[in-house]
């Protein structure tokens, strides 16, 4: 591990705690996560050590929060699952793109589409906060696997950032989950990408097991109180945290594509 003053882990460890809640309410814990990382590291470190930490420690949280979804709310697990190993495949496909595509690219084009899901949040103010519609059909089980699997997958591995976000919109529209069930089966489909991605930077040997393993705790922390809070609260506060969390994504790819 390489050096790293107490102040700092201190620092990630707090990041870690936050990243995990957001994520277990709405998604989108990368968004804190992996740009501390990248900062906190020492300036030599390469990028991928950064990424790879960051899934050690993410996939905890996720799946402390799948868990606790899965104890207390009305999850169809093997639907989330079955959208998990086509996320898992999409993933794949979209990190093999991602070597000979430029990123800015799409940055501007995801920066609109967020836009309009904000708009369309906010003018909807039922979307989301109706009691889930009972067991999906097989065409939006289909439907599901497409879009939010396959190709919210896709995205994951070609850029990232809001992975979460984008999966928790998808199964509400298409499978007509109020935003709590939603959240939580977004958590088990993050589980099957994250367990791939993290299989694949173990191999390559770019993970800071012991920094991976502190930050974890929290993060575990972070993102079981993430999903009691999301269950006591209700889907009407989801929405406030989804709306939140899809400016802060729309700040951050801006910052990124005309400021960085």
């Amino acid at each position: 591990m390489p050096d790293i003053s107490l102040t700092l882990v201190v620092v990630l460890c707090t990041a870690a705690l936050a990243a995990g809640w957001i994520d277990a309410v709405v998604g989108g814990g990368g968004l804190l996560l992996l740009p501390a990382l990248l900062l906190g590291l020492p300036a030599n470190t390469p990028a991928a050590y950064a990424l790879g930490t960051n899934k050690a420690v993410a996939i905890v949280g996720t799946t402390g929060a799948a868990v606790t979804y899965a104890r207390k709310a009305p999850v169809d697990v093997r639907t989330a699952v079955r959208i998990g190993l086509a996320a898992l495949a999409g993933s794949s496909a979209g990190a093999f793109f991602a070597a000979g595509m430029s990123t800015d690219v799409l940055k501007p084009v995801i920066m609109v589409v967020l836009l309009g899901v904000a708009a369309f949040v906010i003018l909807k103010p039922a979307f989301g906060t109706a009691p889930a519609a009972g067991p999906a059909g097989p065409r939006r089980i289909l439907a599901a696997i497409g879009l939010a699997g396959l190709g919210i997958g896709f995205y994951d591995g070609l850029v990232g950032p809001g992975t979460g976000t984008f999966l928790v919109l998808a199964l509400t529209a298409v499978l007509h989950l109020d935003l709590v069930a939603a959240s939580a089966t977004a958590k088990i489909v993050n589980c099957c990408t994250n367990a791939g991605a993290l299989a694949t930077f173990a191999w390559q040997g770019t993970v800071l097991w012991q920094l991976a393993a502190l930050m974890a705790v929290f993060n575990l922390a972070g993102g079981t109180l993430g999903a009691h809070t999301a269950l006591k609260q209700g889907s009407r506060f989801v929405r406030v945290v989804l709306l939140t969390v899809v400016f802060a994504l729309v700040a951050n790819l801006a910052y990124e594509q005309w400021l960085a």
